[in-house]
């Protein structure tokens, strides 16, 4: 009779690469897709983004002014959601912060809201989905800003 010998089978170790500091490398690459030119904007800030929009050969921008829902920073990632009411219906986009379509975003006010995700919104109508603001007038940010100033600088005798 034959004998039979089963030898073990080397582990292959497909197509993986060794990449020495490849959080670095990864670092490196996100850096070049961020944006910085977007301004500090948050949930419950209503922004006006400024889409390109092409259409057969022409591109326009077009702007999309709502309240930002929600935010996602995931590293180059990173979305943002924008509803508006547009003819009685909440219509809702997101964005890529990092995409070549968003020409640029505008803070038009901010909100004043204590959630990161504000989905309750999609239940609610008329008054009751309106953010709270802080609204400030402009005699009373002159009059902060000269205590401000007031505070830095001692007066001399």
């Amino acid at each position: 009779m034959a004998t039979l010998t089963i030898k073990p089978k080397k582990r292959s170790k497909g197509l993986q690469m060794k990449v020495k500091n490849l959080a670095d490398v990864v670092a490196k690459v996100e850096k070049t897709t961020t944006r910085t030119d977007h301004p500090d904007f948050g949930p419950g800030d209503t922004v006006r983004v400024h889409v390109r929009i092409k259409e057969g050969d022409k591109e326009r921008i077009q702007p999309y002014e709502g309240l930002v829902v929600g935010r996602s920073n995931t590293a180059a990632g990173k979305t943002f959601v924008v509803r508006k009411m547009s003819h009685g219906f909440g219509v809702e986009r997101i964005f890529m912060e990092s995409s070549p379509k968003v020409a640029k975003v505008e803070l038009v006010q901010e909100g004043k809201v204590r959630r990161a995700k504000l989905y309750y919104i999609r239940a609610l109508e008329g008054k009751a989905a309106k953010i709270e603001r802080d609204v400030e007038t402009l005699a009373a940010a002159a009059a902060s800003a000269a205590a401000k100033d007031s505070t830095k600088a001692p007066a001399k005798k």
